[in-house]
């Protein structure tokens, strides 16, 4: 039986990008992201479905997730690289045909000698911090632009998930302003939060991720995802007997104890344990007791009139990011984190 079933909903997938897709004009191209293997869904499947629904760009982290979606979708769609170019790239970048998005002057360096005649894109630093070049650095790219010029410039927001934060106009200007020296290349800023924020921040294409997968900020995705972990065995325990290691939690009353076949080295956070986090059998929560331990979690199913076979973790009524809540995290780690050792099924989409 395994650790379980992880239901991937492709139909879910598909509807939110077109859900986000319809809040921005014709004008503009709704892109995919489908890093860390499609956010723990499944780089290959994903990225089929969101190709067969029109997406035409999609966005990685590094040139070996390029390689492989390359690989699953064959020629046609443009694959961007967030990382830019780094060292060990160069047959990658060149045998995949991907977009790297140069952040610095040493990429840039480094990216038009080893190959000059590789579509680029460029990544700015519009006050995060984080990846892209500053203002300072723009005359480096300017003098790289040469005859075809970036493909595409973007930047990324820091804030995006709350609409009021001042940071959003800051980096908005910023954009506007970094960009003008380019002319007529495509812009992209807005993430799946940059997307809620309007057209302002649309540009020329938008690049939504988690809100893809079910995740937030985008508060009408479905939910792309179902978790249903086997019960090994269901003991009785007396009042006062405690469950798991540490002896973290203690029974308050005689109590039924499901063990489930799952842990932390599944994706279910060990942050869990001591929490108020449940599982569902059906309707009914119960609550996770004593500590998530590598392969096992231990639930309490007083409350049920009869043992369960199985218990999810999550469906309808919790979320990814429900439960990253209760285990003090984002929704982006819940889904990144999902194990190997489930039997992952795929609804197909249309």
């Amino acid at each position: 039986m395994g650790a379980g079933n992880l239901t991937i909903d492709l139909d879910a997938v598909v509807q939110n990008w077109r859900a986000l897709d319809h809040l921005s004009a014709a004008s503009v191209e709704t892109a995919g992201v489908v890093k860390a293997d499609a956010y723990g869904l499944g780089l290959a499947p994903v990225a089929r479905a969101l190709a067969g629904a029109g997406v035409r760009s999609f966005f990685v982290a590094l040139a070996t997730e390029g390689a492989a979606l390359r690989q699953a979708l064959g020629d046609g769609p443009e694959i961007f690289v967030f990382s830019g170019y780094m060292a060990d790239d160069r047959d990658m970048i060149s045998g995949a045909g991907l977009v790297p998005l140069l952040n610095s002057p040493e990429q840039i360096t480094a990216f038009t000698a080893d190959l000059p005649q590789q579509s680029f894109g460029f990544q700015f630093d519009t006050g995060m911090n984080r990846l892209g070049m500053e203002p300072g650095d723009l005359p480096v790219a300017l003098a790289a632009i040469g005859q075809s010029g970036p493909r595409l410039i973007i930047s990324h927001m820091a804030c995006a998930d709350d609409p009021d934060h001042p940071m959003n106009a800051r980096q908005l200007a910023a954009m506007q302003a970094m960009t003008a020296p380019f002319g007529d290349v495509q812009h992209s800023l807005a993430a799946t939060g940059g997307v809620l924020l309007g057209p302002d921040y649309h540009f020329d294409m938008s690049r939504p991720g988690i809100g893809l997968y079910g995740g937030e900020p985008f508060a009408k995705a479905r939910p792309t995802v179902t978790l249903d972990l086997p019960v090994i065995q269901t003991r009785r325990v007396d009042t006062g007997e405690t469950v798991g290691y540490a002896n973290s939690w203690t029974a308050p009353r005689p109590s039924r104890i499901a063990t489930v076949s799952a842990g932390y080295a599944d994706g279910v956070l060990r942050a869990l344990g001591g929490s108020d986090a449940v599982m569902y059998a059906g309707d009914q929560p119960c609550p996770i007791v004593g500590r998530v331990s590598m392969d096992l979690i231990t639930v309490d199913v007083t409350e049920l009139s009869d043992d369960p076979i199985q218990l999810s973790l999550l469906n309808t009524t919790q979320t990814v990011d429900g439960l990253a809540r209760k285990a003090g995290t984002v929704g982006y780690e819940i889904l990144t984190s999902l194990g190997a050792r489930y039997n992952r099924i795929y609804r197909s989409a249309p």
